[in-house]
């Protein structure tokens, strides 16, 4: 036998590996062969070539692990178990970057299921490695690191710490200055992630300087980057007065204001919950928002959209109406209740009628000033069917009209109960029902003082007393 035949030998051993795991990263992407491939012991032949001395063999079996792992839960414990996490993350700091990129893959494929797989990663030692991949020269190997800890930090304030502790934080504030518009919203979306646990691990974001590159990218024209902007805005916001005043110095206003008129529905919906995040913590903060022409903003955009879209510019509205009765007039003044009237009567989820009529209860809580311009809306005819619909949530009744004592003495002197009873509604119709029901919620006295002629018909009474003489 010759030296060609037996080299011959070994190129096509070579070519079927290559066929073989080309074709198994195929299969890997239609659901339906899943299981099949796996009943075939896929995964230890997978773990093989990884090791193969063919780079493109390795980067191939890598990349159809990474698909399967990213399938289910399941098939990314069998990577754990198989002791394949070591190997990728030894790989991952010796190999060129399309294997990075594969490695990285599988480690964001396997940690994206549950916390316990997480740290499965961050106890086979991956988190030092992929922080290094943040530095690599080639953007994609960074965008595939920042993924794979993004997945890792968004369990748990754990996980989200020893990502923290492990230094990526400073190299994502440098990815979101990169020019690379991928890179920039996986980056904003990892920052998110570790700041929404806690306000000590969204201090060490804001400590980063992230807080001032994300503000100066909301005229970024990319909707997908300006949303997870937003995001990470809001989760740093959510905490404290502290971390909210902080982003307001970043002079988010008024740009944040023109994302509420974007054409996308997710840049609408965070940027409403950015200025929500803000508004809630102080009274100072709402009328920070209200000079910025943030409440007018907010109901011109709950106007615009439908669904959970509206959710946090009605709670947004609640919030700053709560803090006094000037914000609560500031709704008012700038048409709030009227729109919030037409959430409760158009949408059809109750979390979103729950949340309009928890609003409105804010907003007319204070005076009978504010609950005159709740009630002449004719929002109370549509509170009360609400109250009385057989397929109205628990939640959404109790916010309707509360069933604890406080809240029905407010009821009564925010001027609530006296608008019922003015209500002219015909004997037996369904909305003389409906303010039957709400009448027997109060002793029967209290229904009378508040019923319309009844100080006229006390007047009568003294008037027609004849008074005991001795």
């Amino acid at each position: 036998m010759s030296q060609r035949q037996v080299l011959q030998v070994f190129e096509q051993y070579q070519k079927a590996r290559t066929q073989f795991v080309q074709m198994v990263a195929e299969l890997a992407t239609r659901p339906q062969n899943i299981e099949t491939l796996q009943n075939a012991g896929v995964m230890s032949l997978l773990r093989t070539l990884l090791l193969d001395v063919v780079p493109t063999i390795q980067q191939t079996a890598a990349l159809a692990l990474g698909r399967l792992a990213n399938y289910n839960d399941d098939l990314a414990e069998a990577v754990v178990k198989c002791d394949i996490l070591p190997q990728l993350v030894y790989s991952l700091a010796e190999q060129n970057r399309f294997y990075k990129k594969a490695a990285a893959f599988v480690l964001r494929a396997v940690g994206k299921h549950s916390p316990q797989l997480a740290q499965a990663i961050v106890d086979c030692g991956a988190l030092d490695t992929l922080v290094i991949c943040l530095e690599d020269f080639d953007p994609g190997v960074k965008e595939a690191a920042a993924w794979a800890l993004r997945y890792i930090a968004r369990h748990n304030a754990e996980l989200s710490q020893a990502v923290v502790d492990a230094g990526a934080v400073p190299l994502l504030v440098l990815c979101i200055q990169e020019p690379e518009i991928a890179l920039k919203r996986i980056a904003a979306s990892a920052l998110s992630d570790i700041a929404k646990h806690s306000p000590e691990l969204a201090q060490t974001v804001v400590d980063a300087g992230a807080v001032a590159h994300l503000a100066q990218m909301l005229l970024n024209p990319d909707a997908k980057l300006k949303h997870q902007i937003l995001s990470a805005l809001s989760q740093v916001s959510k905490h404290s007065v502290d971390l909210a005043e902080m982003v307001v110095e970043a002079e988010i206003f008024p740009v944040v204001l023109t994302c509420l008129k974007d054409k996308d529905e997710y840049v609408k919906k965070n940027a409403s919950t950015l200025i929500r995040e803000i508004a809630k913590h102080t009274p100072e903060l709402s009328q920070l928002v209200v000079n910025a022409g943030g409440v007018a903003a907010v109901i011109d955009c709950i106007g615009s959209c439908k669904g959970n879209t509206r959710l946090p510019g009605i709670m947004m509205l609640g919030y700053v109406a709560a803090h006094s009765e000037n914000l609560a007039m500031a709704v008012i003044i700038s048409k709030g209740v009227p729109q919030l009237s037409v959430c409760l009567s158009e949408e059809p989820e109750d979390h979103i009628k729950a949340a309009a009529a928890w609003a409105l209860g804010q907003i007319g809580r204070h005076t009978p000033e504010h609950a005159r311009a709740v009630a002449v809306t004719n929002t109370l005819p549509v509170l009360l069917s609400l109250y009385m619909s057989t397929e109205s949530s628990e939640d959404l009744q109790v916010k309707v009209l509360p069933h604890d004592s406080k809240a029905r003495r407010l009821f009564v002197t925010s001027g609530g109960l006296k608008k019922v009873q003015e209500i002219k509604a015909e004997p037996g119709s369904l909305l003389q029902e409906y303010i039957n029901s709400i009448n027997n919620c109060y002793p029967e006295e209290i229904v009378r003082y508040y019923s319309p002629g009844y100080s006229d018909t006390l007047l009568q009474r003294v008037d027609s007393y004849q008074p005991l003489n001795n």
